[in-house]
């Protein structure tokens, strides 16, 4: 069995958790692809070490000293270095950095050494062979990872070695220049490791034991998520619950590996398990009628009101051009006979919001049109939904049992997910009672 084994920030903040990490590994000799992201905050009052490279940009293009910033990132690894006991000349990696800042290098660069360097001290402790990223993740000009040639790198880079350890986060230009990913692109990395080396799985190693049904700031101590599909996963994620880079989804879901979430600092926890189909573990453990509860706040809902506006063509076209016009991306749009509204993010019409509304009136001749703000959006996710006569029914009910003013609903077409919008006053509380009676009372039957 064929493992990648990606260890987030807070998994190697110290030396404690880089000896943690080595315990995982060491317990499963299919864990032979490990992927490290930058050094996490030890504690609250700390700084990730990403975040003072961007630090130390900063202050370089500014012409402000970064002496205190280098000191601290240097600190840092020095520190591991000792109390691990390991020989890496940090010396000369750090000389090299800091020649490199002064001649004006890309941010790029400057910004991976944080992954650069916990590699290069995570290898040496696993007593694994390391593989620098700019030497097998190969980007094209346009941004996209060049899937042929990096699995041409990392087979030769591999050859030979019982265990590699690679950062994550970047890779190189067919020029040799380095290139980093979006925040948390180490979750790629190791995605796209996954893909090319046909792993059994995708194990991502982080501070959390995989996913939980609702937010834990919400709701207290909710329970974990054993397993979830790549679908109800993107749902959720887009509603806001973030364990996982969203793009790290679709390299292992092309080949069908599976991800599994697990936990550095509870590695007996099996974590979430995400999956193509649960469906011959779930004829051995049913899940529960709702998989996941997330949702946001910030939304805004202009309502376009006109009499037999659903049987004029080109209604919902000249209503979406406006928005398009202004770069505003549209969340939903709820359709009734005469009502078309339309759901956007707040901040995104910040600056525009009575020009779109303008724009609107001007072309549609609308009867009225009426703003609603302080809207929050709560996706309620379920594989199982479709399988619950009255699901809409009874989650209907449950808001009015509570005094909740539903102010918009949708329902996907697959029966996954069913998108409620209220009041953001009314967001705890809606999230309170569907967890209530859809999770904790079948839990106690």
């Amino acid at each position: 069995m064929i493992k990648v084994a990606k260890f987030g920030g807070s998994s190697v903040a110290n030396a404690v958790q880089f000896a943690k990490v080595k315990k995982i590994v060491e317990a499963d000799p299919g864990r032979k692809f490990i992927v490290t992201s930058a050094c996490g905050k030890e504690s609250s009052d700390d700084h990730k070490v990403t975040d003072l490279l961007y630090l130390i940009e900063a202050h370089v293009r500014y012409h402000v000293s970064y002496d205190s910033l280098f000191q601290a990132v240097q600190d840092k690894y020095e520190k591991i270095k000792k109390d691990l006991g390991l020989t890496t000349d940090l010396d000369h990696e750090f000389a090299m950095i800091r020649k490199l800042i002064d001649a004006n290098v890309s941010t790029d660069y400057l910004v991976s050494r944080g992954e650069y360097l916990t590699g290069r001290l995570l290898a040496e402790y696993l007593g694994a062979a390391f593989v620098d990223a700019a030497e097998v993740m190969s980007f094209r000009y346009d941004g996209s990872i060049d899937m042929a040639v990096t699995g041409e790198k990392l087979e030769k880079a591999a050859a030979g070695a019982d265990r590699i350890v690679i950062p994550g986060f970047y890779g190189a230009m067919p020029n040799g220049a380095i290139k980093v990913m979006t925040r948390g692109g180490s979750d790629i990395t190791g995605a796209v490791i996954a893909n090319l080396v046909d792993a059994d799985v995708y194990e991502n190693w982080t501070d959390v034991s995989g996913f939980l049904v609702a937010d834990p700031r919400i709701i207290e101590h909710p329970l974990r998520i054993p397993r979830i599909t790549y679908n109800e996963l993107r749902e959720m994620s887009y509603m806001g619950a973030n364990v996982l880079h969203d793009d790290a989804v679709f390299p292992v879901r092309q080949k069908n590996i599976p991800i599994n979430i697990r936990n550095t600092n509870d590695p007996d926890n099996p974590g979430t398990m995400i999956m193509e189909d649960c469906s011959e573990m779930d004829a051995l453990e049913p899940p529960h009628v709702i998989t996941g509860i997330t949702g946001r706040k910030g939304f805004t809902s202009i309502n376009v009101i006109k009499a037999h506006s659903s049987t004029e063509v080109g209604f919902l076209r000249k209503l979406l051009d406006a928005f398009e016009k202004y770069n505003v991306s549209v969340e939903s749009v709820p359709v009734t006979v005469d009502t078309f509204s339309v759901i956007v993010q707040s901040h995104a019409v910040d600056q525009n919001l009575y020009e779109i509304v303008s724009e609107i009136k001007n072309t549609l001749q609308p009867d009225d049109l009426r703003i609603e703000e302080h809207l929050s959006q709560i996706a309620v996710v379920g594989r199982e939904m479709r399988n619950r006569p009255g699901m809409s029914g009874a989650l209907l009910s449950e808001f009015g049992n509570h005094a909740i003013n539903i102010r918009t609903i949708s329902q996907s077409c697959d029966e996954l997910t069913i998108v409620v919008g209220v009041n953001d006053s009314d967001f705890e509380k809606a999230i309170h009672a569907i967890y209530d009676k859809f999770i904790s009372e079948e839990k106690n039957k």
